[in-house]
């Protein structure tokens, strides 16, 4: 055997996360934000999680704590919000189809001992438009404690992005996202998952943190948790993230202009209608206009 047929790839090559995501539904990338920054979030956020009440219902789990807006809790919540390799994947499976892609939701999760195993679901049924032509989301978990089989952690389904007619019950299809702080599980919001059923003796906490489409209702009401004068601390390019940026044709506009208006130091009390159309629009109206003036 040559050499060349034993040579290894550099070691400073860099796996392609997106498409591990696209091609097996998710992908765990490890040791993604250091340890002492996930540490730091999760001790801002440590007085809200022990004063927020267990859930109601079947779904959200009645042994199980959540709660949002962690940006406007933490001044460490855009580390993780904000990761420059999270954007890129997201700009890689999203970015295809809109003009951007917007924050869907920001949860803290904590799973209490002797909550059972969720239900298995897709996050991307939340909307109700014809699914498996494009993805409407993407969720990344980042663990606040070590997540393992006995504390609950996220289970998904390799796979199961492609399977959209059929519910996998089927426990041995299922993957134990098992990672520390400071890794992330990414997953497709067409991929069967569910949180696991707890049988330590201690709570598990993450954050999930999820984009989706810029034209879709998002999950969270970005603009009700950010208002304007929470918003307007935020850096230009947050701000445009949670949803203070028009989406075109016109989405999302606030008197007929950009939302970001808003976070100004002076905001008119009048203001003029602005187009906010694709290029292809804007050549139809002018080739419409040029021809309505050739019948004059």
């Amino acid at each position: 055997m040559s050499s060349s047929a034993l040579r290894l790839p550099p070691q400073d090559i860099e796996p392609d996360w997106a498409a591990t995501l696209l091609a097996d539904g998710y992908c765990i990338i490890p040791n993604l934000l250091s340890g002492h920054k996930v540490r730091a979030l999760h001790e801002d956020l440590k007085p809200r999680l022990h004063r927020t009440p267990f859930c109601e219902g079947d779904f959200f789990g009645t042994r199980t704590k959540r709660f949002g807006g962690i940006l406007k809790r933490s001044p460490h919540a855009a580390a993780l919000v904000q990761h420059p390799m999270i954007l890129d994947i997201m700009q890689t499976v999203l970015g295809p189809h809109c003009d951007h892609f917007q924050l869907n939701l920001t949860q803290v999760i904590e799973i209490w001992p002797g909550e059972p195993e969720q239900a298995p679901h897709r996050d991307h049924n939340m909307w109700g438009g014809p699914k498996g032509e494009m993805e409407y989301l993407v969720n990344v978990m980042w663990p606040f404690t070590p997540f393992r089989a006995e504390n609950g952690a996220t289970l998904v389904w390799p796979g199961s992005h492609g399977r959209q007619c059929e519910t996998l019950y089927d426990r041995s299809q299922a993957v134990v996202a098992e990672m520390d702080p400071g890794s992330a599980l990414l997953f497709l919001g067409s991929t069967q998952h569910c949180g696991g059923r707890n049988r330590a003796n201690l709570p598990r906490a993450g954050v999930v943190v999820s984009y989706s489409l810029g034209w879709l209702k998002p999950y969270e009401n970005q603009w009700l948790v950010y208002p304007p004068h929470v918003a307007r601390d935020f850096s230009p390019e947050l701000a445009a993230l949670v949803g203070y940026r028009q989406h075109r044709p016109n989405l999302g506009n606030y008197e007929g202009q950009c939302p970001s208006v808003l976070l100004t130091d002076n905001v008119p009390e009048y203001l003029h209608g602005i187009d906010a159309i694709k290029e292809e629009h804007v050549q139809l109206l002018a080739q419409y206009k040029a021809h309505q003036l050739s019948l004059t």
